[in-house]
């Protein structure tokens, strides 16, 4: 378990800094949100592909720690060469690279998750392993945008990229040393099969929790996506700096940890479910005080998106745990996953442009997103009862 968190830290800090260190190498480049914001989306629409097909490879995987292990080289690299490319290589063929280097980026959070219940000892309880990995994300979350706006104040934009590779590569050996699957918690291995993907998005969207759950958190990291696009536009205007920006996401990450460690303390005191659909409201409030014009109100409001953000990805953890079936569980994670990503770069990339016309205006946006991203379960909910009701008035 220690080494799954320690591997867990370092990969995800470095995951963490690469999202603001590419948009301030982007915006440094060009100059214009509008393609800074499409650097950061095209690192992250791949993970779409890259997610199920990881997930698979996984759960046939006797060493899975050692094919995470390569993904997180494949990363690192592909870090290293858009570094190496910025400024020298024409922009589209800088995106060609983003994309490929997200076909791995799963491998960072839902499939380093999956392994959870291998690491788990004997005597340890995994609703409360389950919570201290959440918390990697916040520590990660915290350390990631610091590290980012501060080496690239100092040292570049496309240093800092580099300086995000090289602490994924620095997860390599705790990766490495992951459980086989002989050790620990072991589950059935699937059966190879050409639908794999169908078979999970069957199995997410046949068990109404994980349903709702996988949906309300799309629609969250679209809303997250937005403000995170928003924020070295936010450094610029309010803070003296872009890179003085990312520095609010360690805000909300800082709260994010406090409150994830709160969990981890009481695990059962709420249903994951209603910590889902509570922590998208506090997102939307936070996203909405940030429209006030002063610097300490768009501090306040940060930190209180870290409250929201949190409590939401352990609440996510725990019902995927929960709901996932042993055989398909690292698909479920890297799916749900890919699923979360390209819904952040989605909202990434429609960002772009409306915050060059109207930074309040993109903030309204991620506002409602949010809010719709809370409205979420109850309309699932609702929608299932309807359709269940209609199916057996015409049976009758």
């Amino acid at each position: 378990m220690r080494v799954h968190l320690a591997g867990a830290v370092a990969a995800r800090v470095g995951d963490e800094m690469s999202g603001p260190a590419l948009l301030l190498a982007g915006l440094a480049l060009t100059g214009t949100a509008v393609e800074a914001s499409s650097l950061l989306a095209a690192s992250a629409v791949a993970a779409a592909l890259g997610g199920p097909a990881l997930g698979a490879l996984l759960d046939r995987s006797d060493r899975p720690g050692r094919l995470l292990a390569g993904a997180l080289a494949g990363y690192a690299a592909g870090l290293v060469l858009i570094a190496g490319a910025l400024g020298r290589l024409p922009f589209s063929v800088i995106l060609a690279v983003a994309v490929v280097t997200g076909l791995v980026g799963p491998a960072l959070s839902g499939g380093w998750t999956a392994q959870l219940p291998r690491a788990v000892g004997g005597g340890e309880d995994l609703d409360r392993a389950n919570a201290l990995d959440a918390m990697t994300f916040g520590v990660a979350g915290l350390a990631g945008p610091v590290v980012a706006g501060g080496a690239a104040e100092v040292l570049g934009a496309s240093a800092a990229v580099v300086l995000s590779a090289v602490l994924v590569a620095l997860a390599l050996p705790a990766a490495w040393m992951l459980p086989a699957r002989t050790a620990g918690v072991r589950g059935p291995r699937p059966a190879p099969t050409g639908a794999a993907p169908a078979r999970v998005m069957r199995v997410i969207a046949g068990r109404p929790a994980l349903a709702r759950a996988t949906l309300t958190s799309i629609v969250s990291a679209v809303a997250q996506g937005m403000v995170t696009v928003c924020v070295p536009l936010l450094g610029a205007r309010f803070l003296g700096g872009a890179g003085q920006g990312a520095m609010l996401l360690s805000c909300a990450a800082a709260t994010a940890l406090a409150a994830t460690a709160v969990l981890a303390r009481f695990p059962r005191a709420l249903p994951p479910e209603t910590v889902m659909g509570a922590s998208a409201l506090v997102l939307a409030a936070s996203s909405a005080l940030a429209l006030w014009p002063h610097p300490a109100a768009l501090v306040a409001a940060f930190l209180l998106a870290g409250v929201g953000e949190g409590p939401q990805l352990a609440a996510l953890f725990a019902i995927r745990h929960r709901e996932a079936p042993d055989g398909l569980r690292s698909r479920v994670f890297t799916t749900g996953a890919s699923l979360k990503i390209t819904g952040f770069a989605l909202g990434a990339a429609v960002t772009g442009p409306v915050a060059s016309w109207s930074l309040p205006g993109a903030l309204v946006v991620a506002t409602g997103v949010s809010v719709l991203a809370a409205m979420v379960s109850p309309a699932v909910r609702y929608t299932r009862r309807a359709c269940v009701r209609v199916r057996a008035a015409v049976g009758r």
